[in-house]
C-alpha cells in the first residue's frame, strides 16, 4: 500500500505520514489503531513483528499449498482440516 493510501485511509496528511514512518514524530494511539486497521494486521504485529503463527500467516501457507493442488487434492485437504478443526473444539 502506496504511503498517500494509507494516509488517505488513516485520515492524515501524506506529511504527517511521513514523519511516522520516519520517527520524526509521535505516534498517537487513535492514529496508530487506524494505521493497523488500515493495514488490516494487529496491533501487536506492527509492534513486535508478524508471528509466524499468526491466522495471517498460517492462510497464506495454505492457499500456497492449495494452489499446487488438484480439484480432488483440495478437497480431501478440505475435508482433513474440517474434520481437525471439529475435534480440536471437542477437546481443547
Amino acid at each position: 500500500m502506496s504511503q498517500e493510501t494509507l494516509a488517505e485511509k488513516v485520515d492524515i496528511s501524506i506529511t504527517h505520514m511521513s514523519h511516522i514512518e520516519n520517527a520524526n514524530t509521535k505516534l498517537s494511539l487513535p492514529v496508530f489503531i487506524a494505521i493497523a486497521e488500515a493495514l488490516e494486521v494487529q496491533l501487536d504485529s506492527l509492534v513486535y513483528g508478524e508471528s509466524p503463527y499468526t491466522l495471517n500467516s498460517s492462510m497464506k501457507e495454505i492457499a500456497e499449498v492449495l494452489e499446487s493442488c488438484t480439484a480432488s487434492q483440495a478437497k480431501v485437504i478440505a475435508d482433513i482440516v474440517k474434520t481437525t478443526k471439529q475435534s480440536l473444539d471437542a477437546y481443547l
